[in-house]
């Protein structure tokens, strides 16, 4: 049995395509806290959001120990300051405006447990570079996109309008989407295939 720890439809949408049989269950954490507590020892980015998804994975995996579990999660870094999903449309705005002309860095992880023990990690960083847009581009795609962009740390969707508020992108598509999706595949086939 497969299971993805998440309730995003972008990762759920992700491993249906590529073919996948799996149930969705989301894992009730408290992210905030789990931050709080890997921040004592001065994590990288990466390393902050693998443990974020080793997190989800290991709760859901304590309620079905012999399923192999997918833990998945996303952090955007800017100017060495965690940014988190905007709570309103009003803090969605600000939080554009903050990033606008800027460059910020936006991480990806998965990982895989069975039985409450990681088998696998892996992370992935884009480098995001949004233009000098104005505040009416900001707020037609704001229109355009609606309560969407209040599900995503950035607050924009690639796959959708928000792509207009981006000069430059350097890093996988997919890590961009929310889960490094390749390196998440080659491991699935390996422990799928050992089952």
């Amino acid at each position: 049995m497969l299971i993805l720890a998440s309730k995003s439809q972008t990762r759920v949408q992700l491993l249906q395509n590529a073919g996948y049989q799996f149930e969705a269950i989301p894992a009730r954490i408290d992210e905030r806290e789990v931050e709080e507590r890997a921040q004592k020892n001065s994590p990288t980015q990466s390393e902050m959001t693998i443990e974020l998804a080793k997190a989800k994975a290991i709760d859901v995996s304590k309620t079905h120990p012999q399923a192999l579990v997918i833990g998945a999660d996303q952090t955007l870094q800017f100017n060495d300051k965690y940014l988190h999903k905007s709570a309103s449309f009003e803090a969605l705005r600000q939080q554009l405006e903050r990033l606008r002309g800027q460059t910020h860095m936006l991480c990806s992880s998965a990982v895989l447990v069975k039985n409450g023990e990681v088998l696998w990690s892996t992370a992935s960083i884009s480098k995001m570079t949004m233009r000098a847009f104005s505040d009416q581009e900001r707020d037609k795609v704001v229109e355009l996109e609606g309560e969407k962009l209040l599900k995503s740390v950035g607050g924009y969707r690639l796959e959708g309008p928000s792509i207009r508020l981006f000069e430059k992108i350097d890093g996988d598509y997919f890590t961009i989407l929310g889960l490094p999706l390749l390196p998440l595949v080659a491991a699935l086939n390996t422990y799928l295939s050992a089952q």
